[in-house]
């Protein structure tokens, strides 16, 4: 393993480095609009309703959901996030309230009837405890009965079609990944090589799966209503793209 892993988390700075923004130049615009088709269907809520996308990277998620008349707040640790999600919804001539901040701070002065936590922005975490902290903060502002959404990856399709090590280039930068499994995680080891010069980065999520997700989810008090493995809103199972649970705060 790399020397010098612990010494800083890796979510701290990976999201505001160029290298980022290069290796990831291609998200997918319309799994934002087939992922919001899902949730409008499995919890129907009124539009107008005020919904927090917690984790909003550059703002694909909470611009399609404004798009569709919703009141919208997002929030991402990232500066660099922060600031392309400003400039993507003004392209689009929205109001969305973006905001930096950790997620395990919970937000007190806002109430919402949804929450959600989509792309896997979570599991960066080293403990469970920190995870818990997390979803009791990012579900503190949550209406009673409101709905909470996590969009996570699917661990044991993960680990099956793990593939070892690539190597590309991405306009005049040769891009190598090492990937592998420790301590219930995916790891990933990116060496961006270019003009005579290298840098490294990492990533880290931690394998989590539906078992993992269900007392932290009684702890925050959260009742599952729903789990789909895929956008398209097919059932979860061992081979699903995904895993995207449904739930919503308990009364009382």
């Amino acid at each position: 393993m790399p020397s010098g892993w612990f010494v800083m988390a890796w979510y701290e700075d990976w999201f505001d480095k160029d290298e980022y923004e290069l290796l990831y130049q291609n998200r997918d615009a319309s799994e934002a609009v087939q992922l919001a088709d899902l949730v409008e269907y499995i919890v129907p809520v009124p539009l107008g309703s005020s919904l927090l996308d917690m984790g909003c990277g550059r703002g694909r998620h909470a611009i399609e959901f404004a798009s569709r008349g919703f009141d919208i707040t997002g929030v991402d640790l990232s500066a660099r996030s922060i600031d392309q999600a400003r400039k993507h919804a003004r392209e689009a001539g929205l109001t969305i309230d973006f905001r930096r901040a950790d997620m395990r701070v919970p937000i007190t002065d806002k109430s919402f009837d949804g929450v959600l936590n989509l792309f896997t922005a979570f599991g960066y975490f080293e403990t469970m405890d920190e995870h818990q902290a997390a979803i009791d903060a990012m579900i503190h502002p949550l209406r009673e009965d409101g709905f909470f959404v996590q969009d996570f990856l699917n661990a044991e399709r993960v680990i099956a079609e793990l593939v070892p090590e690539d190597s590309r280039e991405i306009g005049d930068a040769r891009v190598s990944q090492r990937r592998w499994i420790e301590n219930d995680r995916i790891r990933k080891e990116i060496v961006f090589s270019q003009g005579g010069q290298s840098h490294t980065f990492f990533e880290s999520v931690a394998l989590l799966r539906l078992n993992d997700f269900l007392p932290m989810y009684n702890t925050a008090g959260l009742e599952l209503i729903d789990v789909k493995g895929s956008y398209a809103g097919e059932d979860f199972g061992p081979d699903s793209s995904r895993m995207i649970l449904f739930s919503k705060k308990q009364s009382g």
